[in-house]
């Protein structure tokens, strides 16, 4: 249960910042409230945890020989992956993922960009108009789901989910995800600049390395 908590705890937090998402709840708190911002943001990363963890847990519905391994393996490969990654990258990361996270923010955050999306579009453009907190809250929600579908966070939530306690894991990404959105609305301005895209992907890499060599060290579980 300690080993699915701190596990979780530690790679979600150190895989979320200076991640994409990261850099979208500053800029929406430079914006907007900051309270609705961290509520909206947290909101959707908490589903995502959830989602996530739904998932691992479908996978270890398998024998738990071939899900220990599997996430083991999971583990170890992706946590060379972010090495690589790490050793690839220049100066120019961090401004790259600013930009993407910009462009994300100003693709849905124009009300003529919103009327032309479909349904859901129609649907927060009238929020908007009618109750600005809650369409501002909808927008900051969707942005953050849409941005952390498929990222190195859910990922590893997923692989967490398949190896760990589900409910412990739940608790320390959520925890994590708290942390890194309250540093993004609260200082993310004065720390952006400071953050190393290079240095959190390799101590992520790291991390993943040692907890399948842990993984493999505690064995199967009974």
């Amino acid at each position: 249960m300690q080993t699915a908590f701190t596990a979780s705890l530690l790679l979600i937090t150190i895989s979320e910042l200076g991640d994409k998402t990261f850099f979208i709840a500053v800029i929406l708190a430079m914006r907007y409230p900051q309270r609705l911002v961290f509520a909206s943001v947290l909101a959707a990363l908490a589903l995502m945890t959830v989602l996530s963890v739904v998932l691992g847990q479908a996978v270890s519905l398998l024998p738990k020989i071939y899900t220990h391994y599997g996430a083991i393996a999971l583990f170890l490969i992706f946590g060379a992956k972010l090495i690589y990654d790490a050793s690839q990258m220049t100066a120019q990361s961090n401004a790259e993922i600013v930009h993407e996270a910009e462009e994300t923010v100003e693709t849905l955050d124009s009300s003529k960009a919103i009327a032309k999306l479909p349904i859901i579009g129609k649907f927060l453009n009238i929020m908007l108009l009618r109750y600005p907190w809650l369409g501002i809250g909808l927008q900051a929600f969707m942005m953050t789901f849409l941005a952390e579908w498929g990222d190195r966070t859910q990922i590893s939530t997923i692989a967490l989910a398949a190896a760990y306690n589900p409910v412990f894991v739940t608790i320390g990404a959520i925890l994590g995800h708290g942390i890194c959105t309250a540093i993004a609305v609260l200082g993310g301005r004065l720390i952006a600049g400071k953050i190393s895209e290079r240095v959190i992907t390799a101590i992520g890499g790291i991390l993943f390395i040692i907890f399948g060599v842990t993984a493999y060290l505690q064995g199967v579980e009974p």
